[in-house]
């Protein structure tokens, strides 16, 4: 990697001081404000500070479970391991390791390692990162079950393609026909913040703005998951455009894709089975 772009020591770097005081600061408001109610309790503790790189790429070697604990309590992620060590598409949750990565990450994470740690801990950072990725992954299905709809009501393939404009790529969530030149386009979003309307719903123009320019004769439309329901009328205000020929919400329940959906294919001018 170039050293004009940071690598994870750099990035604790910036926070080494601030670091310490902070833990302090909630250490000390932690006892203070659950005085009366805290307890000393025995608890088994990983000594890391005893164990070596090579011990260490062993374990992982092993035991490729504990890796993301490991890496979670360094401040680390798989976006880490690609771009300071270069190994890039590992599934930090359930890795598949050989004896030279389990080797490389072993050296890369054991500076970072506190000295010692309790197991509860460990286990504890790893059930808070797996709700988090659990989460995602279902609202990332969200997507999917927009494109299944699509193809489903409308008896016409959809699928993710991608255009070029003005020298800038652009992807198309779900495009028709599959292949050859684009005759519908629908951009699905979720927008789950309603300070992230303005940026979100700018993109969607933007991006309807180049489809129409590489494909004057296309339609486009986009599916919008916001929970906001009282502020969907704004919305439709902010998307009002000529390159948009179709705008619905759509909730997480299939009921609500599926209406939302053959509501879409109608503005578009398709028929709904």
């Amino acid at each position: 990697m170039s050293d004009d772009y940071g690598s994870h020591a750099d990035f604790l770097s910036w926070v080494a001081e601030s670091v310490p005081k902070r833990t302090a600061l909630v250490e000390d408001e932690l006892r203070n404000a659950f005085r009366g109610h805290i307890e000393v309790r025995e608890t088994e503790f990983v000594l890391l500070g005893r164990v070596s790189a090579t011990a260490l790429a062993e374990i992982l070697l092993a035991h490729p479970t504990v890796l993301k604990p490991l890496l979670s309590v360094c401040n680390l992620a798989g976006r880490a391991l690609a771009r300071d060590i270069g190994i890039k598409n590992l599934d930090t949750y359930a890795p598949r390791l050989d004896a030279k990565q389990a080797a490389a990450i072993a050296g890369y994470i054991k500076p970072f390692l506190p000295p010692a740690v309790s197991i509860h801990a460990l286990s504890e950072i790893d059930r808070v990162e797996w709700i988090d990725k659990e989460i995602r992954r279902i609202k990332g299905s969200w997507e999917n079950l927009i494109v299944e709809a699509l193809c489903r009501l409308s008896g016409v393939g959809f699928a993710k393609r991608k255009f070029t404009a003005g020298g800038e790529e652009f992807e198309i969530d779900a495009a028709s026909p599959r292949s050859g030149p684009m005759e519908v386009a629908v951009d699905i979003k979720r927008i789950e913040s309603p300070r992230d309307i303005h940026k979100r719903t700018d993109e969607i123009l933007n991006k309807a703005t180049r489809f129409r320019e590489t494909y004057p004769d296309g339609k486009f439309g986009a599916v919008i998951y916001y929970p906001f329901v009282d502020q969907h009328i704004n919305v439709v205000g902010r998307m009002n455009s000529p390159n948009v020929a179709g705008l619905v919400f759509a909730g997480q329940s299939p009921d609500s894709i599926a209406t939302a959906v053959a509501l879409l294919l109608g503005q578009l001018g398709l028929k709904v089975l």
